[in-house]
């Protein structure tokens, strides 16, 4: 029966991809990827010939219409983000949704994801963490968004760019004071790092040495009063 497959793929090293997603990606008649540039790339490392189609966070509502139509006519497709799951601050969930309204299956191929894969090596010692994915870029709503987390009492785990993780850093300052950190750069490739700081270190840092790469930052909860 023709599906949608959501496909993890590898957050940096390729060797993550699994046999299962690879069976997956040569059974299914065509892709829809976030960025086709960057997913023609792992389809070529593993030889894998498949049509690409465009999916991405301000795709059309016609563009999902133009994916399960193909998919109700008979065709299997696989979702497949840049890095890791599909939908975990990724775009997909659209898609998704409109293929359970149309009764169309939907069936996972799990990969790797940076917030596990970052919180496992961290050292930190968790049972509880909530997951904020990226800040906005829009000022005021960043800063609403870290005050409504600052009597937040589990692990946090944000994602951040590396053009914008100094000005990040300094508003998590202002908005929860200091706190212990962990960064993770880099997960899953040569330069995989993880630093144990606070706050202060860390805007130290990086004031003296622009940083480089992708990174994870787990953040303490605030205190028990």
């Amino acid at each position: 029966m023709s599906k949608l497959y959501v496909v993890g793929t590898p957050i940096g090293n390729l060797g993550d991809l699994s046999q299962r997603a690879i069976d997956t990606l040569n059974s299914v008649d065509f892709i829809a990827a976030e960025d086709t540039r960057v997913s023609v790339k792992l389809l070529n490392h593993f030889d894998i010939k498949k049509p690409l189609v465009s999916y991405h966070e301000h795709s059309s509502d016609e563009k999902a219409d133009f994916i399960t139509n193909r998919i109700l006519q008979g065709e299997s497709c696989a979702l497949v983000s840049d890095a890791g799951m599909p939908v975990i601050s990724d775009p997909g969930v659209r898609l998704i949704k409109e293929c359970y309204n149309l009764s169309i299956p939907v069936e996972s191929v799990p990969g790797p994801t940076a917030l596990a894969t970052a919180l496992a090596i961290s050292g930190i010692e968790c049972k509880r963490f909530c997951f904020e994915g990226f800040l906005s870029v829009n000022k005021p709503s960043r800063k609403r968004h870290l005050e409504e987390l600052k009597d937040e009492k589990r692990l946090m785990i944000f994602y951040e760019a590396p053009h914008k993780l100094l000005a990040t850093l300094k508003d998590m300052y202002e908005a929860f004071g200091e706190r212990n950190i962990a960064i993770v750069k880099e997960l899953t490739k040569i330069h995989e790092k993880v630093m144990h700081l606070n706050f202060t270190q860390a805007i130290e840092m990086y004031e003296q040495t622009a940083p480089k790469g992708e990174f994870v930052l787990l953040i303490e909860g605030a205190k028990e009063q």
